[in-house]
């Protein structure tokens, strides 16, 4: 049996229909760029999530960048993040001159340790940027309280984690701004590059809006730098679609977790993925630790079962980062992780049938393991 850790095919054969009839519509008006369905995205997200203002971008990269550039990021300033995490997140920070300040992960929620944030602060520090990890919220009342007594920013990296909600509030909406990417494996993604900035501050919302569109709030007048980067009327159409059934989707995700969890918890050394009590964790990656990984791993790509190193060299040992001066042993938890941590196929289209045969699997690798 072959089985995909992901596939939109089988969402879209799903939605064919009305998706099929949303880009028709698109394509008929001919309104590609900031069409009327980029606006009806935009306040669909807002009032999903309870936020003031939803903006679209052309990526959950681009979302980071403008982030920055609208909270004033200078050459020299510092940002304190996770070493952790996709490249994008301390991409951003280094090109418009900043420099990645990494605190390392707890280890039960491979989410950044609050605990470890003040002793990284300086007087160059202007931001913190907490990432929602695998669909898992950060400790954000404790990060809150370290940024409001230092008066940083702090922007979340809600890549992974739209829909998910710590203590009953969906996040997007703690920070100063937040950051979505709708890229086609995320939770709620779309057909190409696609993402959004959140903010209940009106003046960032205006100055993002402006960057955006190149600096500009009236056309050929640009009040300040700015680049290209907008949500592309098609994807948003694709996107409004797919929004009604975002939370239907999310709990398939947890019920399949649900499954591999009670499966997984007494199987050699596996380590099953952490939630806490007071998070809805909605598993855009559903990753399991064992000091076997890559062993596993090639076992199960031989049963026809696919899955992924997410991820597999933390940010301070990658050689793009290497003039900021980490090196091997700076942040223990997080290099031990990416030695360990291997995702398992997770989507909500996964037919039981699937699920069960990747548990098999992962037994009968175990049983072999003795």
């Amino acid at each position: 049996m072959e089985v995909p850790i992901f596939t939109p095919v089988r969402q879209y054969m799903n939605l064919k229909e009305e998706i099929d009839l949303a880009i028709q519509k698109i394509l008929s008006k001919g309104n590609f760029i900031l069409g009327d369905e980029v606006r009806e995205f935009e306040e669909s997200v807002a009032q999903y999530l309870g936020v003031k203002h939803a903006i679209g971008v052309a990526s959950g990269t681009d979302a980071l960048q403008i982030a920055l550039m609208a909270i004033g990021l200078k050459p020299g300033d510092e940002v304190i993040t996770t070493p952790f995490t996709f490249v994008a997140t301390a991409e951003a920070i280094v090109l418009l001159g900043g420099k990645p300040v990494y605190v390392d992960i707890d280890e039960r929620t491979y989410n950044l340790n609050p605990d470890l944030i003040e002793e990284k602060i300086t007087e160059k520090t202007k931001a913190i940027i907490p990432v929602h990890l695998y669909g898992q919220p950060a400790e954000m009342d404790k990060i809150l309280d370290i940024a409001r007594k230092y008066n940083l920013y702090v922007i979340e990296d809600s890549a992974q984690a739209f829909g998910s909600e710590y203590k009953g509030r969906k996040v997007c909406t703690f920070g100063d701004i937040a950051c979505i990417s709708f890229f086609p494996t995320k939770n709620l993604g779309a057909f190409g590059d696609a993402g959004m900035i959140t903010t209940n501050n009106d003046e960032l919302a205006e100055k993002i809006k402006m960057i955006r569109v190149h600096g500009s709030k009236i056309k050929y007048n640009h009040e300040i730098i700015g680049f290209n980067s907008r949500l592309d009327t098609i994807q948003a159409g694709i996107l409004l679609v797919k929004l009604k059934y975002l939370d239907i989707w999310n709990e398939r995700r947890i019920e399949i977790a649900k499954r591999y969890n009670g499966a997984f918890k007494d199987v050699g050394d596996i380590v099953i993925p952490y939630s806490e009590p007071y998070n809805k964790h909605i598993y855009h990656q559903y990753t399991i630790r064992t000091k076997h990984r890559d062993e596993l791993a090639q076992f199960l790509k031989e049963k026809g079962i696919q899955t992924a190193v997410h991820y597999p060299i933390p940010l301070h040992l990658q050689r793009a980062f290497s003039n900021l001066g980490y090196k091997q042993g700076d942040f223990p938890i997080s290099e031990r992780c990416s030695k360990e941590v291997l995702s398992l196929p997770m989507f909500p289209e996964l037919k039981d049938e699937e699920i069960d045969y990747v548990i098999e699997s992962i037994r009968e690798f175990f049983k072999i393991k003795g």
